[in-house]
């Protein structure tokens, strides 16, 4: 790929009209072209299939990255979901009654986990938490949430930064997140936590505990838990009689037809999906107890777009797909190939690099002085050999063995690339424009 007509192409000439009149360029921050080559990246997609995307110019490219931020776990444009949805459109999306399908996907989740009672939809992970947030205060009668890992953009979760260092959210989120807008009233209601760090959820058990309302945590981050850690969570949930709720926003149905709790055998009080659940389609849902999930009818929440027919009729045919064509052992099988594929690229060009996360969300990072840098170098070289690529691969149904193998061939050579500019000219020699952005940043 020539990058200098990208950079001259419909897409970042579109980008840049964009930012004038879309406040910060995307609704996404991962969707941010300066999140990935600035001046560079497509920005715009005209068609996506399985895995490949194509832009406004015509250009073709196989992700090989986040795969829409691992909202499509079947590949871009599967052809029974969108049949799926295509059905539901010809019915109607919106009527004064509801949707059948509503009640037909409430028993398909809780029959994939009998621990839950019932179900609450939204459109998007983020508004789920708010809305898991709000019945776990109302169940508990209290005010107080402890939390670990990444939950969103919500005033609740937000709140954390409201604090004297006002950077608790770095290890969760973003490094530098200035909680502008967020009232000034909710400091010191949400009180974050390591993950696998015991001693400090402890800690907060112990001065905040009679005040906790809930327990929020991704039961996998970035790695594995640590032997007992979810079991002692719940544990201390249950002793402080607070709610015990997973994000599975970005692990569910990867591991397997369900939640990765299911994998890990600790179940919570409610758990959240969104992102795979439809395929690409705006599907959220919140599963959980009787007891905890009935307290929703005594505080307000409620919203027409939430009962929009398309999101129930792509993820019922995506839990089909799931089922029957056994997904997740594929997504596995994927993820550890690229593992793989990473380790022996950076091992070959002795470029050093440390892998986490699950098989089927890994990530990587270089170890060494400029990661920013350093990634700028690795975006760069695998798009020029049309491969959306970045430090992470969220695996789909539509990767196959021969994708991995073209991807560790323009794997190989990039890594190459970069030892060879390393050991000579050095490593900002390679970069054709701005360093990719690190985090959140406001834009010019």
């Amino acid at each position: 790929m020539d990058l200098e007509k990208l950079r001259g192409g419909q897409g970042q000439a579109l980008y840049r009209r964009g930012k004038t009149l879309i406040p910060g360029g995307t609704q996404l921050l991962s969707k941010r072209p300066e999140m990935f080559l600035p001046d560079y990246w497509p920005a715009y997609f005209r068609k996506a299939q399985g895995i490949t995307v194509e832009d406004l110019d015509g250009n073709r490219f196989r992700d090989m990255g986040y795969h829409g931020i691992g909202a499509c776990v079947l590949g871009y444009a599967h052809p029974a979901v969108d049949a799926a949805v295509k059905a539901a459109i010809d019915c109607g999306v919106a009527s004064t009654l509801n949707a059948w399908e509503e009640v037909a996907l409430a028993e398909r989740l809780v029959a994939l986990h009998p621990w839950a009672d019932m179900v609450r939809y939204a459109k998007g992970g983020g508004e789920m938490l708010a809305i898991a947030i709000r019945i776990a205060r109302a169940a508990a009668g209290r005010d107080l949430v402890a939390m670990c890992g990444y939950h969103g953009w919500h005033d609740w979760y937000l709140a954390a930064n409201l604090r004297d260092d006002a950077d608790a959210l770095k290890d969760h989120l973003l490094p530098g997140l200035d909680p502008l807008g967020v009232p000034s009233g909710l400091r010191g209601t949400v009180l974050p936590f390591g993950y696998n760090r015991l001693d400090e959820l402890r800690a907060l058990a112990a001065e905040h505990g009679a005040r906790l309302a809930a327990i929020v945590i991704e039961p996998v981050r970035s790695e594995m838990p640590a032997p007992g850690f979810l079991e002692e969570v719940r544990a201390i949930a249950d002793r402080l009689g607070a709610v015990l709720i997973f994000d599975e926003v970005t692990a569910g149905f990867r591991m397997n037809v369900g939640g990765v709790h299911m994998t890990l055998g600790v179940t919570p009080d409610l758990a959240i999906f969104a992102k795979a659940l439809g395929n690409g389609y705006p599907v959220a849902a919140l599963i959980g107890r009787r007891a905890v999930m009935e307290v929703a009818q005594e505080t307000f929440i409620s919203s027409t777009a939430w009962t929009e027919r398309t999101g129930f009729a792509a993820a019922l045919a995506t839990l089909d797909i799931l089922e029957k064509e056994n997904v997740p052992a594929h997504l596995n099988a994927m993820g550890e190939r690229v593992r793989t594929a990473w380790q022996a690229a950076a091992d070959a060009a002795g470029v050093p690099i440390r892998i986490r996360g699950l098989p089927p969300l890994s990530t990587f990072a270089f170890e060494g002085d400029d990661p920013r840098l350093l990634k700028t170098c690795f975006v760069q070289l695998m798009l020029e050999a049309d491969f959306l690529a970045t430090q992470a691969f969220y695996a789909t149904a539509a990767h196959t063995g021969r994708d991995v193998d073209d991807y560790a061939a323009a794997l190989y050579a990039a890594f190459r690339r970069i030892a060879e500019a390393r050991d000579g000219p050095g490593l900002s020699s390679l970069p054709r424009g701005p360093l990719a952005h690190a985090g959140f940043a406001r834009l010019a």
